[in-house]
């Protein structure tokens, strides 16, 4: 997850306080140091850190809070909303043209994931918001950049607006624009081209690309793992451009975080869109709140609502829904759900949404394992509609037809017969409302 090892430092720092009948301004002033270290090892801005404490303090040390019902947790409560303020507070969404196209400019050195992020942009607006986006490669320097667009476009079965490597990129991207209004595209996505670093040269070309289209957005796309260095350029940028608001990627890597929490407060301009991982689905709008939540451990409930409705198959809910009342689930089944599940994203991205799920005993250091998954589908589709349909008539021959076929072995399968009919029961009492109690722990085929 984004952020792992500042959630880690910050979780157990409010931890020491959580459920505290009474907390004292020392709890408060112990409290704080360790926030701020957490923060400054995230290489979070030093100035911003020592901002956002003194706010912290001044709050949490108030008489509604160290006087009130349940101070530990108004303490945290304190912290979610300042971290959030410190991302921007509420969630800033695209601007809109009054008559479309809507054209966004996407800005941003070299390297970045400047073209993907315009491919998963593109993806995003027409999955969230139907709409019918075009990109544009005005990249002309990289013809690997042209060539990429070209494959996500095909990949997303999107138009894709290109003159090749001799043309110039400013009469590329107001020869974009004329066509989205002829053939009447909502979006017009200008994927520019980047450098290793800041430089005149392309500072202009973006300028003069700017003043040709007059664009309702300019993003700037930044490497998250960069650190200090991506609030810099997102300085750069902005003094040059004047930038209406940052997409972050590889917000899923190994990545102390500081870049997302102090772009804004640096800046001022706001996050809009993250990348959580590669796949042209893996782009989220950003909220601060919830964002914030995530880092504390309180899940992130909203989002993972959003993945569901975009992703899962509301008519196949409903039917599912009925065959679990009915007792009627079969492995056919559990592979269309196991399905269903991996369009909304990786297993350990869902599991950092749910509330509580870092402190589940044993859920924490649990591998979910995504080649898992891999394994269960191919058992099942080595069984014939029979056994799908009714497992109990499996017996030991079956069995090892079943591990021949699908490359696994006899005790695999029998793992997964179980696990099947441990979660047949499981959903029985649920739907059923029973309460009795289960002997230990519910295993799902994939950790």
């Amino acid at each position: 997850m984004a952020f792992e090892g500042l959630a880690d430092r910050l979780q157990g720092t409010i931890k020491k306080i959580t459920g505290k009948g009474k907390v004292t301004e020392q709890d408060v002033k112990e409290m704080t140091r360790e926030v701020r270290l957490a923060l400054l090892e995230a290489d979070v801005n030093f100035k911003v850190v020592k901002d956002l404490i003194k706010r912290i303090k001044e709050r949490a040390v108030g008489q509604d809070v160290l006087q009130g019902l349940n101070p530990g947790q108004q303490v945290i409560k304190v912290v979610k909303e300042e971290l959030a303020e410190l991302m921007g507070g509420e969630q800033s969404k695209l601007e809109v043209a009054n008559k479309p196209p809507t054209v966004v400019m996407m800005v941003g050195l070299q390297g970045a994931g400047k073209t993907t992020t315009s491919g998963k942009l593109a993806n995003h607006l027409r999955k969230q918001k139907n709409r019918n986006p075009m990109l544009v490669a005005a990249d002309v320097y990289r013809p690997a950049a042209i060539n990429q667009l070209e494959t996500l476009g095909k990949q997303l079965e999107m138009p894709v607006y290109s003159e090749g490597t001799d043309a110039n990129p400013v009469e590329i991207a107001k020869h974009a624009v004329n066509k989205a209004k002829e053939e009447h595209y909502d979006y017009v996505l200008i994927d520019t081209a980047g450098r290793l670093h800041v430089d005149e040269g392309l500072m202009d070309e973006l300028q003069n690309i700017k003043e040709a289209v007059n664009p309702d957005e300019i993003l700037l796309v930044v490497d998250s793992m960069t650190g200090q260095d991506a609030v810099n350029v997102a300085e750069s940028f902005d003094e040059q451009l004047d930038v209406s608001g940052v997409v972050l990627t590889k917000l899923d890597g190994d990545t102390r975080g500081g870049a997302a929490l102090s772009i804004k407060a640096v800046t001022g301009k706001p996050i809009k869109f993250a990348a959580m991982g590669e796949k042209l689905d893996q782009l989220e709008a950003f909220h601060p709140d919830r964002m914030a939540s995530r880092i504390l451990g309180m899940g992130d409930v909203l989002s993972l609502i959003e993945k569901a409705e975009t992703d899962v198959d509301e008519k196949k809910a409903k039917e599912m829904e009925q065959k679990m009342k009915d007792a009627s689930f079969t492995l056919d089944d559990f592979l269309d759900q196991m399905g269903q599940v991996r369009n909304m994203g990786s297993l350990d991205e869902i599991m950092n949404m749910m509330p509580g799920a870092g402190k589940m005993k044993g859920l924490k250091n649990m591998q979910l394992d995504e080649k898992q998954i891999d394994y269960v589908e191919a058992i099942i589709r080595s069984m014939t509609l029979k056994e799908r349909t009714d497992p109990s008539v499996i017996n030991a021959s079956r069995k090892k037809r079943i591990a021949q076929g699908s490359g696994t072995s006899v005790a695999q399968v029998n793992r997964l017969l179980k696990q099947f009919n441990e979660m047949k029961k499981m959903m029985k009492q649920m739907m059923g409302g029973k309460k009795g109690k289960k002997k230990g722990g519910m295993n799902f085929p994939f950790m």
